[in-house]
């Protein structure tokens, strides 16, 4: 049977063993990103955190540690993680459905919480991004939330308060979307004009083709995909307020302000497409 409505947890872009800048341009992006983390499993990373979900710069580890799923990918937006309650649950019904599911893992980092040093654990159940394409899509269960969401760390200068879409660029939407029916069923998708849509809680995933991504945005569209049919494109995200979110990306080049939203191009944020819209 069907796993329980899809609800999105975070998204991660990539950017590989350029932590350093990603951060400063992310910061100057006007996120507040978390300190530095180190995960047990070699890579490290920086988190947007917002109010249910969050953005994750993930890149590989210090000291020449790299993660091998993470080395075929280029820069740029690449993982779309849903929530669970239970890794094992989820590894379960993936495998009955006949997806390529890998062995549920076991993680953490190290979180200082007021000058306590505590383990943000986490378990996930992974798509094999080698056979479902657009990237890596995976599960997270968090053992730990209280050391992930916390307030000190989700109001944001930019005025970013949740995702609201994540755009996926599929060469072939309703067979791309074939996967999240085998896992949500079909009636959590909804395709309209070539297009297909998922709710996934407060934010949708939409699967558009690549000429459809294109003619949305134009010149601040994601480079190119690095031989892949499918991947992540583009990435909208909720503010409080349109006018103090265009005030605070002003000096970013290439940043375009229209009635209802402010796009931040690919060029500016590590080959993701950035979008801002009210909310």
């Amino acid at each position: 049977m069907p796993l329980p409505p899809p609800v999105l947890d975070h998204v991660v872009i990539d950017v590989r063993d350029r932590m350093d800048e990603a951060a400063r341009s992310f910061a100057e992006l006007g996120f507040l990103l978390t300190p530095r983390g180190y995960h047990t499993l070699g890579s490290m990373n920086h988190l947007a955190m917002f109010a249910t979900d969050y953005l994750e710069l993930l890149g590989f580890g210090e000291g020449g540690t790299i993660r091998s799923e993470l080395a075929r990918f280029p820069l740029g937006l690449n993982g779309l993680v849903f929530k669970t309650a239970n890794a094992d649950e989820v590894h379960a019904e993936a495998a009955a459905a006949g997806l390529p599911v890998l062995p549920v893992q076991r993680f953490s980092r190290p979180v200082d919480v007021k000058g306590t040093q505590r383990d943000a654990t986490f378990r996930t159940t992974r798509l094999d991004p080698a056979k479902t394409g657009m990237g890596r899509v995976y599960f997270c269960e968090h053992l730990t939330p209280e050391l992930v969401w916390r307030p000190e760390w989700q109001a944001h200068p930019n005025g970013a308060r949740a995702i609201a879409r994540v755009v996926v660029a599929a060469a072939e939407p309703p067979r791309s979307a074939a996967l999240f029916a085998a896992l949500f069923g079909a009636a959590a998708l909804s395709e309209r004009n070539g297009a297909c849509s998922l709710a996934a809680g407060e934010a949708r995933v939409e699967l558009m083709r690549p000429a459809a991504i294109a003619a949305e945005f134009g010149a601040a569209a994601a480079a190119a995909p690095a031989g892949r049919d499918d991947y992540l494109a583009a990435l909208e995200l909720r503010v409080g307020s349109l006018d103090a979110a265009a005030e605070r990306l002003r000096t970013v080049a290439g940043v375009q302000r229209e009635a209802r939203r402010i796009i931040v191009p690919a060029a500016a944020a590590f080959n993701t497409t950035l979008s801002f819209v009210a909310g």
